[in-house]
């Protein structure tokens, strides 16, 4: 199928065309493992999830590359002032550095596991390549983009790179926002960037390694290009992230990047909407009530209901989040899997593979215009209700949807069927008939209560025209 995405550089859908035929190579901005991942980091991974499905759905061989950011990211990403995340952190959760970087970065994989996320092919610390991070500044010294600020660090003069801010419509008013009141008035120009920070003369940093500028640790910006070529090489297909890291820390990076590689870099850049608050704010640690994952499980939620939001909105318009709407996309889900499930004792019909393969293509042609997760999921609710379409069809169908969304549909239909198929114990069907029979003598109350009881027991009883049937809750 002809793939076609947004590139934020030229601002205009384009056809996907490989630098390597059958091959794509993308790099993704991974989480800063200082804190739990919250729901609108969240939105972004599963965009590259959906991305990476896509294109094996089109048959690509792909080399996905996820940073893990351990040191380096500083509190103000706009004006490379405040303190290390990781150490703020770490003084936070009175741990070690080192400690905190494998906490949440375990949390992370966990809430990156639970929504069913593809694994990257490699996913790089930060702290492993210092040594690359390193000889980057020195290609970017002897080259003449870089100067010192004495008891600072070593900073990218932006002046010498003509298209600095390219990625944001050429225009560098759009790289300085209003945190930059504090501005470094050592800094050549108001975007210059730290490339290696030095390590404080009073303190003693957890994270610092020696350098031929002197002992520090590297700047936010860095990493990513040294590991990206490192391994992807000099130039690769297609770089993602969130929105909000187009006008400062992508622009940095292409700007540290291409003096070395030489122009482009990067083919594509693809970049997400932000999730938003029940404020209408962007969702983020800094502000607001914090969610995340965890927020998503305490709450009784299946992480595929989060997985299918995300799948119902388009990554370049933002999505407001609110329980209210999770109650309604959880139903959804909920009801999708029921009809699975009543599709998994089709075991004697025979596929229709013409039926198949029309619908198959389609739902391929909408995730490969601009990644259309919704209009898939439209095709979903179509065919699923279709009386013209026999259950086996609809089943293997299911199970490709599966493949391209990652929502698991047929694995939840089969752990429900598994459920009701659980024999209840004779005190809960005990239960259940005088349940039947207060409800038969409209004594509601007394149903009610029979009822909580049934609950609170693991059990649950769905009354259908035909009587009532006791099943397992999941």
């Amino acid at each position: 199928m002809a793939i076609r995405l947004f590139n934020t550089m030229t601002r205009k859908l384009e056809e996907f065309k490989p630098l390597v035929e059958g091959k794509v190579g993308f790099y993704s901005c991974g989480p800063t493992v200082y804190h739990y991942t919250h729901l609108g980091n969240l939105r972004t991974f599963l965009h590259n999830d959906f991305l990476k499905r896509m294109f094996l759905a089109n048959g690509y061989d792909v080399r996905h590359v996820m940073n893990i950011t351990d040191v380096g990211h500083l509190t103000n990403d706009e004006d490379d002032s405040g303190e290390d995340k990781m150490e703020k952190g770490a003084a936070r959760d009175n741990k070690s550095v080192w400690e905190i970087a494998k906490f949440y970065k375990d949390e992370f994989l966990r809430d990156y596991n639970d929504l069913n996320m593809l694994p990257p092919t490699v996913m790089p610390h930060a702290t492993d390549y210092i040594q690359e991070q390193i000889e980057l500044v020195q290609k970017l010294e002897e080259l003449g983009y870089t100067y010192e600020i004495p008891n600072d660090g070593i900073y990218y003069d932006t002046s010498k790179f003509v298209n600095y801010g390219a990625l944001t419509g050429g225009s560098l008013s759009g790289n300085r926002a209003g945190a930059r009141v504090d501005f470094n008035d050592q800094k050549r120009n108001p975007y210059d960037f730290a490339l290696w920070k030095f390590s404080p003369k009073d303190a003693k940093r957890q994270m610092e390694w020696d350098s031929p500028w002197g002992v520090g640790f590297p700047g936010w910006h860095a990493e990513c290009s040294a590991m990206s070529m490192k391994l992807l090489g000099n130039h690769f297909d297609i770089h993602t992230g969130g929105e909000d890291l187009s006008r400062v820390h992508h622009a940095n990076e292409i700007a540290q990047s291409e003096p070395i590689t030489g122009a482009p870099w990067v083919n594509l850049w693809l970049h997400y909407s932000f999730l938003l608050d029940k404020s209408g704010e962007k969702m983020a640690k800094s502000k607001g009530e914090f969610l995340g994952m965890d927020a998503v499980r305490t709450r009784g939620y299946d992480p595929m209901v989060y997985r299918y939001f995300v799948a119902m909105g388009h990554y370049q318009s933002q999505l407001a989040f609110s329980w209210e709407t999770m109650d309604a996309t959880a139903k959804s889900y909920a009801n999708l899997v029921r009809r699975v499930a009543d599709l998994l004792s089709a075991e004697n019909e025979t596929v229709d593979i013409d039926v198949y393969n029309k619908w198959h293509d389609d739902m391929v042609v909408a995730i490969s215009d601009n990644l259309k997760t919704a209009t898939v999921l439209v095709s979903v609710q179509d065919f699923i209700k279709s009386d013209d379409i026999n259950s086996a069809t609809k089943l293997a169908l299911m199970k490709f949807v599966d493949e391209l969304l990652g929502l698991q549909f047929v694995d939840r239909a089969e752990k429900l069927v598994a459920l009701e198929q659980e024999s209840a114990p004779d005190e809960i069907v005990a239960l259940a008939q005088q349940r039947a029979d207060a409800k038969a003598n409209k004594d509601w109350t007394t149903a009610d209560n029979l009822r909580a009881q049934i609950d609170a027991a693991g059990w649950t009883v769905l009354d259908s025209k035909d009587g009532y049937k006791i099943v397992k809750k999941a």
